[in-house]
């Protein structure tokens, strides 16, 4: 059995540069653009630098679309780009747990909300722990495509709200698990750290 290394969030964080998922880069594309005065084209797996082409970009894009300033990621925006980068990842409990921390920031409510997110990954982790096979597990993407969708509200991405989410998922941790489980909590703090650049 492999031995675990000390967990650091902001060491295993996405950054800007680093290769994901050909749908994640797609996503994060548009905050890339708009902080960084660059754009990157997916092709294949990675992603290469390209210029700005003048005119190209939607007005959305123009006035800061995702991420820019006056449009901030949001949570659910962050719990959507964990379903494109980490989609194939099986829920375990620090992602339901994640998931559940998540979900009550976006809303500000003091509990999760039947039917919601949170709920389904704590009925996805519960159906996992059982699964005969990884075949039968309930992956992220199937608790978070359309993240956006099943909250009931949402808001920006903040320092504080990642801080909360790594905390609820570093609490409830497999310490037999292998694999990095704190695909939630990075993509709510890299979500955080670009808000975070587009107001400074």
């Amino acid at each position: 059995m492999a031995q675990q290394q000390p967990l650091k969030l902001e060491e295993e964080a996405i950054k800007h540069g680093d290769v994901i998922d050909v749908q994640g880069a797609a996503m994060m594309q548009t905050a890339d653009s708009t902080l960084l005065g660059e754009a990157k084209q997916v092709t294949g797996q990675y992603s290469h630098e390209a210029p700005l082409s003048s005119g190209s970009h939607s007005a959305s894009e123009r006035s800061g679309g995702a991420g820019g300033p006056g449009n901030p990621i949001t949570i659910g925006e962050a719990l959507e780009a964990t379903a494109l980068t980490a989609g194939k990842k099986p829920v375990d409990w620090s992602d339901a747990a994640a998931i559940q921390a998540a979900e009550v920031r976006a809303t500000g409510h003091s509990s999760i909300i039947a039917g919601g997110v949170g709920a389904a990954a704590e009925s996805a982790a519960n159906h996992n722990a059982k699964a005969a096979t990884e075949e039968e597990k309930i992956k992220l993407s199937d608790i978070l495509s359309n993240a956006r969708d099943k909250l009931p509200s949402d808001r920006a991405a903040t320092k504080a709200d990642a801080e909360e989410v790594r905390a609820a998922e570093m609490r409830n941790i497999d310490p037999t698990l292998a694999t990095r489980p704190w695909c939630v909590s990075a993509s709510v703090a890299t979500a955080a750290r670009l808000n975070n650049r587009t107001t400074n």
